[in-house]
Parts: C-alpha cells; structure tokens; sequence
C-alpha cells in the first residue's frame, strides 16, 4: 500500500523507538528472572522498582500503589472483582455506567451473577455522567464506583474530580479506567480522589501486554493471581521484565510530551471536526466538542453503514474504526452510541478518527476529502437517502 494514514491510535499505537531501545537487553542480556538471588538476576528487580517510581511520579502516587498487570483489561477485572471480594461483607451494590468499556460491563454482569447488585448510569447526550444521578444511586450497600476517565469511542471526559468528591463523602472506593486518558491529560489521584487506577501500555506508545492498576495505601483488595509472591503477593507470576521497562520508558516520554502533544492533537482535532461538519451534510459529531481526549473525533452520517466505509476508506489507505477494537467484529451497534441517545440506524453509521503525535494537516485534508467522496457514493446507493432527498426537494 502506497499510502499509509493511521487513524485508529484508540485502539492500539505505535510502540516509540526509543521504547523499543530501552526493552532490548532484557530479552537477551538482561534475562533474569528477578526472582533470583544471584546478582545477575535480582538487579532486574531494581529495574523494576524503577519504573514503578517513574509511573508513581506522572500520577502523584506512592511507588508501592502500583501494581503491574498484562494489560488494561486485566486491571479492571482485578479491580472489580477484588474490591467486591474484600467488601462484600460491607455492602454489595456497586455502581458503573452504560458507556464503560467491556472489561467493566463484562465483569459488572459477572459479579452480578454471584449476588452483587450493580446500578449502570444512564449519560447525556454528550456521553457525560450526571452528578445528581450518581448521587441518586448511591444506597447504604454501595461499596464501589467505577467510572471511566473518558471514553475509549466519543472521546468525552468525565467530571472525574467531582465524582471522586462524592465517593469520598459516602466513604465508596473510586475506581477509574484510565486508559484512553493516561499519558493524554494530567491525572493526579489525590487531586481526584481516586482508590483505584487502570492504565494500558500500548495506548500511549508502549508495548502490548502490559498495563498496572494503581491501588491506593490502605484499600483492602484481595490477590488477583495465586501462585508467587510477585508484586507483592498480589499478582503471581515471573515479571514482564521487557514490557515493564517499556511502559516506564513510555510514561516517561508521554509525560514528558505531554503538553505538546495535547496543543497539537487538539488543534489537528478541531479542525477535522469543523471541514467535516461544515462540508458533508447530515453528519453528527459523538461526544463533548471540548470536553474531550484531544486526539478524538467522532462521527456519525446518516444513510451511511459503517463497516462499508471503514472498507472504502482502507482503500485509500485510511486506518479508522466504528468504535472500540474490542467489539469490531460485533454486528451490533455501539453500546455507547446507543447510550447517547442515538438510534440504530445512525449508530450503524459512526466513525472513530483518532490522531497521534504525527498526524499532519495534509493528513487530515486528505481524510476529508475521502470522506466526503466515499460518503457520497454509499449515499447515492442507499435507496433511504434516494426517498428521504425526494422528500426534501417536495
């Protein structure tokens, strides 16, 4: 393929050179286990602690409240399910939303099937949590509340501070899937109230395969995985020497560029948002227009099937999505745009753009005058588009 303009950094991004660099010499020099006694060894167990510093830093949390898994999905589901283990004998209501990734609905409805009570949130039309309707669900069984920083589809950030506040009042752990937003925007888990934290190394130009769930001093969860004393006997199994030292060397770049990214990203993003919604008619933007990851845009157009344009628009060398990677081979349309408020028909029709550090501007004049092209086609193929113009010509 000629040309090549990656869109789809929500799903997975490239892992940095530098990254990559800084893993090398564990897979072949640097092998040990470190669990080990022998020098060679158990200095990979300060290369370890390390990199718990570095990401202890970037969130304003202590080195010992991080805890490294195999990925995002991995640090909810130990968030979850652990939290209900170890307060269940308080209470066993917990409460999430309608727009949480899978790794959160998944395991909500697991625990439901073994007697925990779970509320899921209703959003406005802009995928935001009402604060009175969290306040509303909130009952004297209420151990947890899990709400995601922003969302991995719209893009929208959640009153993330507030939410914490009200947690905090009621004396409920907080959890907040982070993935999408970690390395994006600032996060401090103080300044937020946050208990418990998932990130996602290969979202912010790490390696795949690994992640860490921050667990705050003194929140009582139980182990996730049983058979070692790793990670502090939470979390058996021989350390991912190689994708630890990834992950602290690309929080250390993401924080490090942050600020710079976040200008660029959201610049890039609003004007794609203004050439799409200006030149191709009966077109939605999903999401808050500012509240929002600064490398987000989505869409939604009318009489369009999505999976048809994410075909037409790889042709032309364009990488997109309809919506998260987790449920693209689902026929169904997207939770989250259902949960906005969109009907079946328009949700079908949705595009996720997501833009890194080296999208250009001639990248995404080139995206949009695809798109206005290919949409055009399938419209002049949809006969709903054909009836619905005859009757706006009447």
């Amino acid at each position: 393929m000629e040309k090549l303009i990656y869109l789809d950094n929500a799903a997975t991004t490239k892992t940095a050179p530098e990254v990559v660099e800084a893993m090398l010499p564990y897979f072949t020099e640097k092998f040990g286990n470190p669990s080990s006694v022998y020098s060679f060894a158990a200095g990979n167990k300060e290369v370890i602690s390390g990199q718990r510093d570095i990401i202890a830093g970037v969130l304003g949390a202590k080195s010992n409240e991080i805890y490294f898994t195999a990925g995002g999905s991995e640090a909810d589901n130990w968030a979850l399910k652990a939290a209900a283990e170890a307060y269940g004998d308080k209470g066993n209501h917990i409460i999430t939303t309608k727009i949480e990734h899978h790794a959160i609905l998944h395991t909500a409805e697991y625990l439901e099937k073994r007697g925990f009570e779970v509320t899921y949130l209703d959003v406005d039309e802009d995928g935001k949590v009402k604060l009175d309707d969290l306040k509303k669900a909130i009952r004297p069984t209420t151990i947890l509340i899990s709400v995601m920083f922003a969302n991995n589809e719209i893009g929208t950030i959640q009153p993330i501070r507030e939410i914490g506040e009200i947690a905090h009042e009621k004396g409920i752990l907080f959890h907040t899937d982070a993935v999408q937003a970690f390395g994006q925007v600032p996060i401090h888990v103080d300044e937020y109230h946050i208990d418990m934290l998932s990130a996602s190394g290969h979202k912010l130009n790490g390696p795949k395969g690994i992640g860490f769930l921050y667990i705050r001093k003194g929140v009582k969860i139980r182990s996730f995985v049983h058979g070692g004393a790793q990670e502090r006997k939470r979390r058996a199994g021989t350390e991912n020497v190689p994708g630890i030292v990834g992950l602290g060397a690309a929080v250390k770049r993401a924080a490090a560029t942050m600020a710079e990214r976040a200008e660029k990203e959201s610049k890039l993003r609003d004007y794609l948002i203004e050439r799409v919604m200006e030149e191709i008619p009966y077109c939605r933007l999903n999401g808050h227009r500012t509240d929002r990851l600064p490398n987000n845009g989505n869409f939604s157009f009318q009489f369009v099937e999505g999976e048809s344009l994410l075909i037409m628009l790889d042709g032309k060398g364009i990488c997109a999505s309809s919506g998260s990677a987790c449920t693209s081979g689902s026929l169904d349309p997207s939770h989250v745009l259902l949960a906005i408020g969109l009907p079946h028909e328009i949700a079908h029709g949705s595009l996720r753009l997501t833009l890194s550090e080296e999208t250009t501007k001639e990248d995404m004049d080139y995206v949009v005058d695809s798109l206005k092209e290919i949409v055009g086609k399938l419209r002049n193929m949809s006969p709903l588009y054909e009836d619905f113009m005859k009757k706006e010509q009447k």
